[in-house]
């Protein structure tokens, strides 16, 4: 007979897949990497055919993994499930959650994965707009939590910090031209003070001959060859080259990630359950 999957077993499956490394995903289940690798090997001993190929840069599934993923997915929700029948109601309610582009698919999604698994009671709207739309509706209460880029000390939770990059179309060499002619973000965006404030350290002369509150906007402009822009350093596509001092542009400092709840979400488990989550997986050590 086949031997029984373990439940830490399979939590420690899930936390890898979706974190992408055993380092990333050791914090998510209070596990050392060591521990965690020991509890990958028990699971393959188990089947008896490994789940992970462990690659040079970041684990992948193999075929088996993949079959197994969603059955791992479906036993930790209903083993969710069964604890809140069991020690107290299963958590319900609705949170309107806020995200600039950016940040989504590269800090979001193991939030919301890791989430829904033990919460799938908790209905959640997501809006993705620029941080300087966001916060505005976060002080109104249209938002109950939002991961935006801080725009003043002390605002919300610190997550971590993120860099700021120039980039280009190698084809073109758009950095060559004087003026610089650049792509930037709306009028009011943190991330379009620091780059003008960067060439202006410089004194490199430029233009902005493009303006979009969108990163899909940014990227069209620089992938077209009208522009360089300066994105966070998480949304920059393979396709697209990062500019250094030697192109001739200037040093960008990092903005600060934070997690920010409006005051009219206080009361609310469910937003307190999902700001939690999001510290949790995201807060890195200062």
């Amino acid at each position: 007979m086949p031997s029984d999957l373990q439940l830490d077993w399979v939590r420690a499956f899930v936390a890898v897949v979706d974190a992408g490394s055993l380092t990333a995903a050791a914090p998510l289940v209070n596990r050392s990497q060591s521990a965690l690798s020991m509890q990958l090997k028990k699971l393959e001993d188990a089947i008896g055919r490994p789940v992970l190929n462990r690659g040079p840069r970041r684990l992948e599934l193999t075929p088996t993994g993949a079959e197994l993923l969603g059955h791992a997915r479906r036993l930790l929700e209903v083993h969710a499930q069964a604890q809140a029948a069991l020690h107290g109601h299963l958590l319900t309610g609705r949170v309107t959650m806020g995200v600039p582009d950016d940040y989504a698919a590269a800090y979001l999604t193991p939030v919301l994965r890791s989430f829904a698994t033990r919460h799938a009671g908790v209905e959640i709207t997501l809006v993705c707009e620029q941080s300087t739309t966001l916060l505005p509706k976060i002080s109104r209460g249209e938002i109950d939590l939002a991961l935006v880029s801080r725009d003043r000390a002390n605002r919300g939770t610190l997550l971590f910090r993120e860099p700021l990059v120039w980039v280009g179309a190698p084809q073109h060499e758009v950095w060559q031209r004087d003026p610089l002619p650049i792509a930037a973000y709306e009028l009011g965006s943190l991330v379009r003070r620091k780059a003008l404030a960067a060439l202006a350290s410089q004194r490199r002369e430029y233009r902005v001959v493009y303006n979009s509150a969108s990163l899909a906007g940014q990227l069209a402009a620089v992938e077209s060859g009208l522009a360089v822009a300066v994105l966070t350093r998480c949304s920059v596509p393979s396709g697209l080259m990062q500019l250094q001092d030697k192109h001739g542009l200037p040093e960008l400092p990092s903005v600060e990630v934070t997690a920010v709840r409006s005051r009219a979400s206080a009361g609310s488990s469910a937003v307190d359950a999902l700001h939690q989550e999001v510290l949790r997986t995201l807060r890195r050590p200062a």
